[in-house]
């Protein structure tokens, strides 16, 4: 795997970013990163707040996140275009502007980095803290209908697949796991794919 492609680092990955991003401009990628909303979303939740400012709290934790992920040396980007390099997209001013999703928890920057790939016809890569995806506690290696799970919001599998974009889902704490999927070899991890 050569890029372009788009990048989601979850916000659970905020000690492993380092070792991700000279991972990515080790090998020279093309890589839009979006970042999650990790443990400042996690605040907003913790609130009890809900709806519209919900949703705007937690599109600006996704960019807080998205700060720290910039300072790791990384470009910041604040609209949508495929990637020459590592950047990383700071988002809260285009999902003001085109607000395409619907303002629930069932929504999380899982979907939201779904839209992203899904706009600009990329695949995505899912850096999680879990080794891929699993339903009833079982692995799932490969994904073509949506199965019950918590390692992903409840919309993004139904987005993924209606909407066709190519995802594989893996763990963000191994960059070696990471940097041998980009060499093309089999790893543990989930792949959604059509």
């Amino acid at each position: 795997m050569n890029g372009p492609f788009v990048v989601k680092i979850g916000g659970s990955l905020m000690d492993a970013v380092d070792p991700l991003i000279r991972l990515f401009k080790k090998r020279q990628l093309a890589v839009l990163i979006v970042p999650g909303g990790g443990r400042f979303a996690r605040q907003v939740r913790e609130m009890g707040i809900s709806g519209d400012p919900a949703h705007w709290m937690a599109i600006a934790a996704m960019e807080q996140m998205g700060w720290f992920i910039a300072s790791s040396e990384v470009n910041t980007v604040t609209s949508l275009r495929v990637p020459s390099r590592v950047e990383v997209l700071l988002p809260y001013t285009l999902l003001r502007n085109t607000d395409p999703l619907p303002h629930s928890w069932d929504v999380t920057s899982d979907t939201i980095s779904a839209w992203i790939a899904s706009s600009l016809s990329l695949p995505l890569i899912l850096l999680k803290s879990v080794d891929g995806i699993r339903s009833g506690g079982i692995h799932q290696n490969v994904i073509t209908e949506e199965v019950p799970t918590d390692d992903v919001d409840p919309c993004f599998l139904r987005y993924v697949i209606a909407s066709r974009v190519k995802t594989i889902v893996v763990n963000g704490r191994k960059p070696r796991r990471l940097g041998n999927l980009l060499d093309g070899r089999k790893v543990l991890c989930t792949t959604i794919g059509f």
